[in-house]
Protein backbone atom coordinates (compact mmCIF):
# COMPACT_ATOMS: atom_id res chain seq x y z
CA UNK A 1 0.00 0.00 0.00
CA UNK A 2 1.32 3.44 -0.63
CA UNK A 3 0.03 6.54 -1.23
CA UNK A 4 0.93 8.10 -4.92
CA UNK A 5 -0.53 11.15 -4.83
CA UNK A 6 -1.63 14.23 -1.76
CA UNK A 7 -3.61 17.17 -2.42
CA UNK A 8 -4.81 20.00 0.16
CA UNK A 9 -6.74 22.53 -0.13
CA UNK A 10 -6.48 25.05 3.13
CA UNK A 11 -5.44 22.84 5.48
CA UNK A 12 -3.24 24.29 8.00
CA UNK A 13 -0.44 27.01 6.97
CA UNK A 14 -1.37 24.95 3.36
CA UNK A 15 -3.33 26.78 0.84
CA UNK A 16 -2.88 24.94 -2.09
CA UNK A 17 -0.71 21.48 -3.00
CA UNK A 18 -0.28 19.10 -5.18
CA UNK A 19 2.30 16.20 -4.41
CA UNK A 20 3.56 13.26 -5.77
CA UNK A 21 5.26 10.74 -3.95
CA UNK A 22 7.53 7.71 -4.17
CA UNK A 23 6.52 4.48 -3.30
CA UNK A 24 9.38 3.95 -1.07
CA UNK A 25 11.31 6.83 0.88
CA UNK A 26 10.26 10.08 0.97
CA UNK A 27 11.99 13.19 3.04
CA UNK A 28 10.92 16.99 3.65
CA UNK A 29 12.72 18.70 5.51
CA UNK A 30 13.30 22.49 6.95
CA UNK A 31 13.53 24.59 9.90
CA UNK A 32 10.32 24.44 12.24
CA UNK A 33 6.85 25.94 11.66
CA UNK A 34 7.02 25.92 8.58
CA UNK A 35 4.61 23.18 7.56
CA UNK A 36 6.37 19.52 7.96
CA UNK A 37 4.02 18.39 11.07
CA UNK A 38 1.43 19.33 8.98
CA UNK A 39 2.02 17.57 6.31
CA UNK A 40 1.75 14.26 7.84
CA UNK A 41 -1.08 15.36 9.78
CA UNK A 42 -2.97 15.89 6.22
CA UNK A 43 -1.90 12.88 5.50
CA UNK A 44 -2.95 10.58 8.85
CA UNK A 45 -6.52 12.67 8.37
CA UNK A 46 -7.03 11.96 4.86
CA UNK A 47 -6.54 7.78 6.14
CA UNK A 48 -8.44 8.01 9.67
CA UNK A 49 -10.55 11.26 9.37
CA UNK A 50 -9.01 12.83 12.40
CA UNK A 51 -6.21 14.40 13.36
CA UNK A 52 -3.42 13.34 15.64
CA UNK A 53 -2.89 16.34 17.58
CA UNK A 54 -6.34 17.47 18.08
CA UNK A 55 -9.77 16.69 18.27
CA UNK A 56 -11.19 19.50 16.72
CA UNK A 57 -11.14 19.66 13.24
CA UNK A 58 -11.86 23.34 12.79
CA UNK A 59 -8.32 23.52 14.09
CA UNK A 60 -7.17 22.30 10.66
CA UNK A 61 -9.04 24.80 8.19
CA UNK A 62 -6.63 27.47 7.26
CA UNK A 63 -6.74 30.63 9.18
CA UNK A 64 -9.55 33.21 6.84
CA UNK A 65 -11.13 30.17 5.18
CA UNK A 66 -14.36 28.25 6.26
CA UNK A 67 -13.70 25.07 4.48
CA UNK A 68 -11.00 22.35 3.60
CA UNK A 69 -10.43 19.47 1.80
CA UNK A 70 -7.65 16.51 1.67
CA UNK A 71 -7.94 14.28 -1.54
CA UNK A 72 -5.81 10.89 -2.25
CA UNK A 73 -4.30 8.31 -4.60
CA UNK A 74 -3.50 5.29 -2.92
CA UNK A 75 -2.95 2.21 -4.67
CA UNK A 76 -3.51 -0.56 -2.51
CA UNK A 77 -3.13 -3.98 -3.96
CA UNK A 78 -2.73 -2.85 -7.60
CA UNK A 79 -6.21 -1.21 -7.35
CA UNK A 80 -6.00 2.65 -7.27
CA UNK A 81 -8.14 4.04 -4.79
CA UNK A 82 -9.37 7.96 -4.58
CA UNK A 83 -9.79 9.15 -0.75
CA UNK A 84 -11.68 12.45 -0.18
CA UNK A 85 -12.66 13.76 2.86
CA UNK A 86 -13.97 17.24 2.63
CA UNK A 87 -14.72 19.64 6.24
CA UNK A 88 -16.15 22.58 7.68
CA UNK A 89 -16.36 22.80 11.52
CA UNK A 90 -18.21 19.71 12.44
CA UNK A 91 -18.90 18.46 9.30
CA UNK A 92 -17.01 16.05 7.26
CA UNK A 93 -17.76 14.80 3.76
CA UNK A 94 -15.82 11.36 2.97
CA UNK A 95 -16.02 9.87 -0.56
CA UNK A 96 -14.40 6.65 -1.45
CA UNK A 97 -13.55 6.48 -5.42
CA UNK A 98 -15.92 9.54 -5.81
CA UNK A 99 -18.76 7.99 -3.77
CA UNK A 100 -20.17 9.52 -0.18
CA UNK A 101 -19.25 7.14 2.31
CA UNK A 102 -21.70 7.69 5.23
CA UNK A 103 -20.05 4.99 7.75
CA UNK A 104 -16.33 5.76 9.23
CA UNK A 105 -16.04 2.20 9.56
CA UNK A 106 -15.78 1.49 6.00
CA UNK A 107 -13.61 4.79 5.44
CA UNK A 108 -11.14 4.12 7.78
CA UNK A 109 -10.79 0.59 5.86
CA UNK A 110 -8.52 1.30 2.90
CA UNK A 111 -5.22 3.36 4.39
CA UNK A 112 -3.44 1.98 7.22
CA UNK A 113 -0.79 4.09 9.34
CA UNK A 114 1.65 4.07 12.11
CA UNK A 115 2.73 7.25 13.03
CA UNK A 116 6.23 7.85 14.97
CA UNK A 117 6.36 11.45 16.28
CA UNK A 118 8.54 13.46 18.51
CA UNK A 119 5.14 13.21 21.59
CA UNK A 120 5.09 9.74 21.46
CA UNK A 121 6.54 9.10 24.82
CA UNK A 122 2.93 10.28 26.19
CA UNK A 123 2.16 6.67 25.41
CA UNK A 124 4.07 5.55 28.52
CA UNK A 125 3.99 8.89 30.25
CA UNK A 126 0.51 10.14 29.71
CA UNK A 127 -3.22 9.15 30.95
CA UNK A 128 -4.43 6.38 30.62
CA UNK A 129 -6.89 7.64 28.27
CA UNK A 130 -4.01 8.30 25.55
CA UNK A 131 -3.20 4.70 25.22
CA UNK A 132 -6.71 3.76 25.22
CA UNK A 133 -7.32 6.24 22.27
CA UNK A 134 -4.05 5.00 20.72
CA UNK A 135 -5.14 1.25 21.02
CA UNK A 136 -8.91 2.69 19.67
CA UNK A 137 -6.66 3.50 16.40
CA UNK A 138 -4.64 0.60 15.62
CA UNK A 139 -7.35 -1.40 16.35
CA UNK A 140 -9.99 -0.03 14.40
CA UNK A 141 -7.53 0.47 11.55
CA UNK A 142 -7.59 -3.69 11.44
CA UNK A 143 -11.34 -4.06 12.23
CA UNK A 144 -14.17 -2.57 11.19
CA UNK A 145 -16.23 -4.66 13.11
CA UNK A 146 -14.58 -3.40 16.32
CA UNK A 147 -15.13 0.73 15.38
CA UNK A 148 -19.17 -0.43 15.00
CA UNK A 149 -18.73 -1.76 18.68
CA UNK A 150 -16.60 0.55 19.84
CA UNK A 151 -19.16 3.21 18.23
CA UNK A 152 -22.36 1.81 20.13
CA UNK A 153 -20.72 1.33 23.17
CA UNK A 154 -19.87 5.17 23.44
CA UNK A 155 -23.34 6.01 22.84
CA UNK A 156 -25.01 3.74 25.42
CA UNK A 157 -22.13 5.01 27.81
CA UNK A 158 -23.00 8.63 27.39
CA UNK A 159 -27.06 7.44 27.69
CA UNK A 160 -26.04 5.66 31.06
CA UNK A 161 -24.17 8.77 32.55
CA UNK A 162 -26.88 10.67 31.67
CA UNK A 163 -29.20 8.86 33.14
CA UNK A 164 -26.70 8.67 36.21
CA UNK A 165 -26.46 12.26 36.79
CA UNK A 166 -29.73 13.32 36.25
CA UNK A 167 -32.68 10.75 37.19
CA UNK A 168 -34.24 13.73 40.07
CA UNK A 169 -34.32 10.75 42.53
CA UNK A 170 -37.20 8.63 40.76
CA UNK A 171 -34.64 5.98 39.52
CA UNK A 172 -36.28 3.81 36.52
CA UNK A 173 -34.62 0.12 37.58
CA UNK A 174 -36.32 -1.70 34.70
CA UNK A 175 -34.81 1.19 31.78
CA UNK A 176 -31.16 1.33 34.21
CA UNK A 177 -30.83 -2.78 33.75
CA UNK A 178 -32.03 -2.68 29.81
CA UNK A 179 -29.55 0.44 29.20
CA UNK A 180 -26.89 -1.52 31.11
CA UNK A 181 -27.24 -5.16 29.81
CA UNK A 182 -26.97 -3.32 26.85
CA UNK A 183 -23.65 -2.04 27.94
CA UNK A 184 -22.00 -4.75 28.99
CA UNK A 185 -22.70 -6.89 25.46
CA UNK A 186 -20.62 -4.41 23.85
CA UNK A 187 -18.22 -3.59 26.52
CA UNK A 188 -17.37 -7.96 26.19
CA UNK A 189 -16.27 -7.68 22.53
CA UNK A 190 -14.59 -4.71 23.46
CA UNK A 191 -12.55 -6.23 26.04
CA UNK A 192 -11.78 -9.44 24.09
CA UNK A 193 -10.75 -7.29 20.58
CA UNK A 194 -8.46 -5.86 22.73
CA UNK A 195 -7.19 -8.90 24.98
CA UNK A 196 -6.48 -10.96 21.65
CA UNK A 197 -4.51 -7.04 20.10
CA UNK A 198 -1.93 -7.31 22.86
CA UNK A 199 -1.82 -11.33 22.69
CA UNK A 200 -0.09 -10.67 18.94
CA UNK A 201 1.64 -7.90 20.13
CA UNK A 202 2.84 -9.75 22.71
CA UNK A 203 4.39 -12.62 20.30
CA UNK A 204 6.55 -9.72 18.78
CA UNK A 205 7.71 -7.21 21.22
CA UNK A 206 10.49 -9.21 23.61
CA UNK A 207 12.49 -10.06 20.15
CA UNK A 208 12.32 -6.55 18.72
CA UNK A 209 13.29 -4.97 22.57
CA UNK A 210 16.13 -7.06 22.82
CA UNK A 211 17.09 -6.55 19.55
CA UNK A 212 17.51 -2.97 20.17
CA UNK A 213 18.81 -2.73 23.73
CA UNK A 214 20.25 -6.54 24.61
CA UNK A 215 17.24 -6.60 27.42
CA UNK A 216 14.89 -9.96 27.72
CA UNK A 217 11.67 -10.34 29.17
CA UNK A 218 10.10 -7.30 27.61
CA UNK A 219 6.25 -7.31 27.31
CA UNK A 220 2.64 -5.18 27.10
CA UNK A 221 0.29 -6.13 29.68
CA UNK A 222 -3.18 -5.34 29.07
CA UNK A 223 -4.71 -3.76 32.39
CA UNK A 224 -8.50 -3.68 32.59
CA UNK A 225 -10.91 -3.60 35.51
CA UNK A 226 -12.18 -6.98 35.27
CA UNK A 227 -11.35 -10.49 34.77
CA UNK A 228 -10.86 -11.35 31.30
CA UNK A 229 -9.99 -15.24 32.30
CA UNK A 230 -13.60 -16.32 31.95
CA UNK A 231 -15.65 -17.24 29.31
CA UNK A 232 -18.04 -14.60 27.66
CA UNK A 233 -21.07 -15.64 29.71
CA UNK A 234 -18.80 -15.16 32.56
CA UNK A 235 -17.45 -12.14 31.98
CA UNK A 236 -20.65 -10.78 31.59
CA UNK A 237 -22.46 -12.06 34.71
CA UNK A 238 -19.34 -10.74 36.46
CA UNK A 239 -19.84 -7.62 34.96
CA UNK A 240 -23.19 -7.30 36.22
CA UNK A 241 -22.48 -8.31 39.33
CA UNK A 242 -19.95 -5.86 40.51
CA UNK A 243 -21.69 -3.25 38.37
CA UNK A 244 -25.05 -3.70 40.55
CA UNK A 245 -22.38 -3.69 43.71
CA UNK A 246 -21.18 -0.02 42.74
CA UNK A 247 -24.32 1.78 41.88
CA UNK A 248 -24.78 3.76 45.05
CA UNK A 249 -21.41 4.87 43.86
CA UNK A 250 -21.72 5.53 40.59
CA UNK A 251 -25.15 7.46 41.77
CA UNK A 252 -23.03 10.04 44.00
CA UNK A 253 -20.50 9.94 41.00
CA UNK A 254 -22.91 10.85 38.25
CA UNK A 255 -21.34 8.43 35.60
CA UNK A 256 -20.06 4.45 34.86
CA UNK A 257 -17.19 3.77 37.11
CA UNK A 258 -16.36 0.41 35.17
CA UNK A 259 -15.61 -0.60 31.58
CA UNK A 260 -13.56 -0.45 28.86
CA UNK A 261 -13.36 3.24 28.86
CA UNK A 262 -11.18 2.91 31.92
CA UNK A 263 -8.59 0.62 31.06
CA UNK A 264 -5.28 0.73 30.19
CA UNK A 265 -1.98 -0.85 29.25
CA UNK A 266 1.71 -1.01 30.87
CA UNK A 267 5.20 -1.38 29.41
CA UNK A 268 6.65 -4.22 31.69
CA UNK A 269 10.45 -5.28 31.60
CA UNK A 270 11.60 -8.08 34.28
CA UNK A 271 7.34 -7.35 35.29
CA UNK A 272 8.38 -3.80 36.10
CA UNK A 273 6.11 -0.81 35.30
CA UNK A 274 8.71 1.36 32.81
CA UNK A 275 5.82 4.24 33.25
CA UNK A 276 7.45 3.92 37.26
CA UNK A 277 10.59 2.58 36.75
CA UNK A 278 12.28 3.11 33.35
CA UNK A 279 14.96 5.44 32.23
CA UNK A 280 13.55 7.77 29.31
CA UNK A 281 15.59 5.65 26.93
CA UNK A 282 13.85 2.61 27.64
CA UNK A 283 10.47 4.69 27.53
CA UNK A 284 11.28 5.57 23.94
CA UNK A 285 12.57 2.11 23.08
CA UNK A 286 9.03 0.66 24.36
CA UNK A 287 6.94 2.70 22.35
CA UNK A 288 9.54 2.28 19.35
CA UNK A 289 9.41 -1.36 19.71
CA UNK A 290 5.06 -1.03 20.23
CA UNK A 291 5.06 0.18 17.04
CA UNK A 292 7.95 -2.12 15.24
CA UNK A 293 5.50 -5.07 16.27
CA UNK A 294 2.54 -3.34 14.72
CA UNK A 295 3.74 -3.18 11.23
CA UNK A 296 4.46 -6.96 11.12
CA UNK A 297 0.54 -7.62 12.50
CA UNK A 298 -0.55 -5.16 10.18
CA UNK A 299 1.02 -6.32 6.98
CA UNK A 300 -0.37 -10.05 8.21
CA UNK A 301 -3.95 -9.17 8.59
CA UNK A 302 -4.28 -7.08 5.67
CA UNK A 303 -1.81 -8.55 3.22
CA UNK A 304 -0.62 -4.99 2.80
CA UNK A 305 2.03 -2.67 4.25
CA UNK A 306 1.15 0.66 6.49
CA UNK A 307 2.23 3.85 5.30
CA UNK A 308 4.73 4.98 7.94
CA UNK A 309 4.90 8.58 9.05
CA UNK A 310 8.16 9.53 10.73
CA UNK A 311 7.69 13.34 12.11
CA UNK A 312 11.32 14.60 12.91
CA UNK A 313 12.57 10.86 15.25
CA UNK A 314 15.99 10.70 13.46
CA UNK A 315 17.17 13.37 15.63
CA UNK A 316 16.39 11.61 18.67
CA UNK A 317 17.69 8.16 17.91
CA UNK A 318 20.67 7.11 18.06
CA UNK A 319 22.35 5.04 14.95
CA UNK A 320 21.59 1.50 16.23
CA UNK A 321 17.86 2.55 16.59
CA UNK A 322 17.66 3.98 13.34
CA UNK A 323 18.91 0.97 12.06
CA UNK A 324 16.50 -0.99 13.62
CA UNK A 325 13.55 1.01 12.30
CA UNK A 326 14.53 1.35 9.06
CA UNK A 327 15.05 -2.76 9.14
CA UNK A 328 11.49 -3.44 10.31
CA UNK A 329 10.82 -1.07 8.15
CA UNK A 330 12.82 -2.25 5.00
CA UNK A 331 11.76 -1.98 1.35
CA UNK A 332 8.31 -3.00 0.66
CA UNK A 333 6.65 0.11 2.89
CA UNK A 334 6.24 3.59 2.03
CA UNK A 335 8.12 5.73 4.49
CA UNK A 336 7.34 9.77 4.92
CA UNK A 337 10.02 11.15 6.86
CA UNK A 338 10.20 14.79 8.19
CA UNK A 339 13.52 16.61 9.86
CA UNK A 340 14.91 19.69 10.17
CA UNK A 341 18.06 18.52 9.40
CA UNK A 342 18.95 16.18 6.81
CA UNK A 343 22.39 15.03 7.99
CA UNK A 344 20.33 13.06 10.97
CA UNK A 345 20.10 10.92 7.73
CA UNK A 346 21.73 8.33 6.77
CA UNK A 347 23.45 9.09 3.13
CA UNK A 348 22.23 6.40 1.41
CA UNK A 349 18.78 6.46 2.38
CA UNK A 350 18.91 10.33 1.37
CA UNK A 351 20.52 8.96 -1.91
CA UNK A 352 17.89 7.04 -3.09
CA UNK A 353 14.81 9.12 -2.04
CA UNK A 354 12.60 11.56 -2.97
CA UNK A 355 14.14 14.29 -1.14
CA UNK A 356 11.64 18.02 -0.77
CA UNK A 357 12.46 21.09 1.31
CA UNK A 358 9.52 22.56 2.68
CA UNK A 359 9.40 26.57 2.83
CA UNK A 360 6.43 28.27 4.68
CA UNK A 361 3.86 25.39 2.68
CA UNK A 362 5.66 25.95 -0.41
CA UNK A 363 7.78 22.43 -1.43
CA UNK A 364 11.00 22.67 -3.35
CA UNK A 365 11.93 19.56 -4.62
CA UNK A 366 15.80 18.72 -3.86
CA UNK A 367 18.03 16.79 -6.77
Amino acid sequence: MYLKQLEICNFRNYDKLNLSLSPYINIFYGDNAQGKTNLLEAIYFLGLSKSHRCSNIENLIKSGSSTSNVKGSLDFNANNIEMFIGFAKDKKNLKINGQPVSKIKEYISYMNIIFFGPDDLELIKGNPDVRRKYLNTQISQISSSYVKILDDYNKLLKMRNDYLSNYNYKFDNSYFEILTNYLIERAVSIYKYRRNYIEKINKLVPEIFYKITGFSDFSIKYVPNIDLELDSINIKDNMLQKLHEILEEEKLAGKTLLGPHRDDFEYLLNDKNLKLYGSQGQQRVSVITLKLAEITIFKKIKESTPIILLDDVFSELDDHKKNNLLEYIDNTAQVIITTTDLSNIDSEIIKHANVMKICNGNLEEVK
